[in-house]
């Protein structure tokens, strides 16, 4: 589906959405289950955004694109 551009691994917890923010980082933000979390940037590694790209964390904790359909 996408590739991989990151070359770091996050680590992931239980009750935490990851995410990556429009400043380029990964950040982890509680669930709504989540009562005693807070948001914290994850990771060190900076990814630059392009414009038409879907931006994720994969199952093995690495950040992804992918080119959205209709962008």
């Amino acid at each position: 589906m996408g590739r991989r551009i990151g070359s770091e691994r996050i680590s992931r917890e239980n009750g935490y959405l990851y995410y990556v923010g429009k400043d380029g980082y990964v950040w982890r933000t509680p669930m709504k289950a989540n009562k005693r979390g807070s948001k914290k940037r994850v990771g060190s590694e900076k990814v630059d955004k392009k414009s038409g790209y879907l931006y994720y964390i994969d199952d093995a904790g690495y950040v992804c694109e992918a080119k959205m359909k209709n962008a």
